[in-house]
This record gives structure tokens, C-alpha cells and sequence, in this order.
């Protein structure tokens, strides 16, 4: 058996820092090393400056690991997933990345930098050429990955397979789960019997990011994909799971039942790597699904729902975002420059 691979975790106390250690502590390729935080919690063990919120137990073999200073001359590792606040990560994973470090990033701050890759594996695994350009370019021997906004990931993953229709516009409005924004990112007094049609710059994200996905890699960088983009997003008082509704005309006009078979036959061809699920895409039929409470745990949380496919094209769609749309879309980025050798 193979060594495991060694893996670090920045900002390991927090709501997406949690969510990596689910992700990985019995994962079959990597190896939690180290975890890293601020300098109030460095020094501490892990259960004594974590407020573990999750719905799992702590797993054990992190429980009395030390926590240690976000500086890559105290993490033991071979790659970092970073949950860092972007405001941090800007520097923070330059700093790794100068060091040797592997990078896989779920904050904003290097997501559209031209010679980084923004990635998810079902969609765009092709951009991981960029880590070449971004190498030579900066003369690092490690590099920085990302994956993209939670809502922006739901949305590429149904767009992909439609793609060959020729899109020309989408409009999205997005419900947004209340855990997007952190455990205190949101009072209950706001959100309670409310729904808030402001998120700081998410739609800007939701507008962005998608071109960027579906774009072509040239050898040198990415074309950005042309279709015009229009988002809308609000908050709602839902624990997990981001709901969206999507507008899309398309070039050919395809019909529902012709978009439905697209979602159905949509396979990336990527079951061998740990934190995929059998079916990226689930069609659901029923008039009022997909629905957060019922769907958001589909696939261990990385599935994508779908349904309400109308005349238009309209549809709607569902996704777990602190799962597929965080920890878990960066472990599997992660799975993907492993199976590419790029580890």
C-alpha cells in the first residue's frame, strides 16, 4: 500500500475547516498531519480550541492534535486545504505555494487570477494545464488550486452538459443557506421569518466565475466562455443546502425532455476517485423537488439535484454548500491532481 499523502488544514476551526477534517479523516489517500489557526488557538489541542459544530462525532486522531500557527515552517504536510478567510488567503497561500506547499484553496482570493486553475472535476479538468504556466511563470516549485463559489459550483455542474446546445444567456436566482455565511455570519434576528436579497459580493462571483469554468484552455491560458450571465442571490433561513433557479436560452432550443436526458447521461468518467458520487447530476421528477431538507445529503453531500424542467429552459437546482460547495469540492480537486500525478 502506497504512503498516505500527508495534508495540512488552514483555518481548521472554523465552519469549512470542520468540514475538511470530516472529509478527510478516514479518507483512503490522504492523511491528516497538521492543522493550523489562529494564534489564539495555536498551542492548544484540537477539542479544546475547536467548538466542533457538526452533526458527526469528532474523529478521534484529531481530537488531541496540536494545533499550530498558519506558517508554512510549522505545517507538516505535503498539501493544505485552505479554509482561510479570503482576506488572509491572499498572502497566506502565496506564502505556501513560494514553499513547496500544494495549495487547494476554497477562499476567493486567487480563484480568477489568470494562471490559476479554478476548478471543479466534472466540468473543467482539462484547466489543471494552468499549474504548468503558473509554476514557470512564478517560479514556485509549489502551486495554488481553488475551487469555485459554492452556488457558482451547482450551477457549472448542470450548465456543462447543456453546453453543447450552444448557451447564450443564463439568469440565476439563488436561496442561500444560512451556513454560507459562517456560524455567526448571520443574527437570527435578520434571518428569522425573513429572506435577505443582499449577499456581499456573491452575485459578482455568480456572474464571473461560470466563464471562467467554461472556458477553453489554450495551452497558455483560458478563454473565457461568452454567454451573458445575470445572477440574483438571497438569503434564507435554511441550515444547508443552496437552492437556485436558472433561466437558460439556448442557440439549438433544446426541449425539457432533451435537457432532462443531458442531466441523466451526464458522467465524467471520474468513479475512481474517493469523495465522487455514483450520479453527480440526480433528476428528480416529483413537482416540488429538489428540496434542502430531503436532498441535501444526496451522493454524501456532493450530488447535485435537479428538478422542475420547463418549457424555456427553466429548472431548478440543489446542492449541499458547505459540502460539494467547500471542503468537499477541494478534497476532490485534490483527488484529481493525485489520480493526474500531479502530487
Amino acid at each position: 500500500m502506497a504512503e498516505p499523502i500527508r495534508a495540512g488544514i488552514l483555518g481548521a476551526t472554523g465552519a469549512v475547516g470542520q468540514r475538511f477534517i470530516q472529509a478527510l479523516a478516514d479518507h483512503p489517500w490522504f492523511e491528516i498531519t497538521s492543522l493550523a489557526a489562529s494564534e489564539r488557538s495555536a498551542g492548544k489541542k484540537y477539542k479544546n480550541a475547536a467548538n466542533w459544530r457538526l452533526d458527526v462525532k469528532l474523529p478521534d486522531e484529531v481530537s488531541d492534535m496540536e494545533i499550530v500557527p498558519v506558517d508554512p515552517s510549522k505545517v507538516d504536510a505535503d498539501i493544505v486545504f485552505s479554509a482561510l478567510p479570503s482576506s488572509l488567503a491572499k498572502s497566506v497561500e502565496t506564502d505556501f505555494a513560494k514553499e513547496g506547499f500544494v495549495v487547494a484553496s476554497n477562499a476567493s482570493a486567487h480563484r480568477m487570477d489568470k494562471d490559476v486553475p479554478l476548478v471543479v472535476p466534472e466540468v473543467n479538468a482539462d484547466h489543471l494545464g494552468l499549474i504548468e504556466v503558473q509554476q514557470d511563470k512564478r517560479g514556485w516549485d509549489g502551486y495554488i488550486i481553488t475551487n469555485p463559489n459554492c452556488s457558482t459550483t451547482m450551477l457549472v455542474t448542470t450548465l456543462k452538459p447543456l453546453m453543447k446546445f450552444g448557451i447564450q444567456s443564463v439568469n440565476v436566482a439563488t436561496m442561500q443557506a444560512i451556513s454560507g455565511a459562517g456560524y455567526e455570519g448571520v443574527s437570527s434576528m435578520a434571518i428569522l421569518d425573513n429572506v435577505i436579497p443582499y449577499i456581499g459580493s456573491e452575485e459578482e462571483k455568480l456572474e464571473t466565475e461560470p466563464l471562467k469554468l467554461l472556458g477553453e484552455f489554450n495551452g497558455s491560458e483560458i478563454v473565457n466562455a461568452s454567454f451573458k450571465l445575470s445572477a440574483a442571490c438571497n438569503r434564507v433561513p435554511v441550515m444547508d443546502g443552496h437552492t437556485e433557479i436558472v433561466w437558460i436560452t439556448m442557440k439549438d432550443d433544446p426541449t425539457p425532455s432533451q435537457v432532462r436526458q443531458e442531466f441523466l447521461n451526464f458522467n465524467p468518467n471520474l468513479g475512481d476517485l474517493p469523495t465522487e458520487p455514483e450520479k453527480v447530476i440526480i433528476v428528480r421528477d416529483e413537482a416540488d423537488r429538489p428540496q434542502p431538507r430531503l436532498d441535501r445529503n444526496m451522493g454524501n453531500g456532493m450530488s447535485i439535484s435537479v428538478g422542475r424542467i420547463r418549457e424555456g429552459i427553466r429548472y431548478v437546482l440543489m446542492g449541499h454548500n458547505t459540502i460539494r460547495g467547500a471542503a468537499g469540492a477541494s478534497v476532490l480537486n485534490a483527488e484529481l491532481l493525485h489520480r493526474q500525478g500531479k502530487l
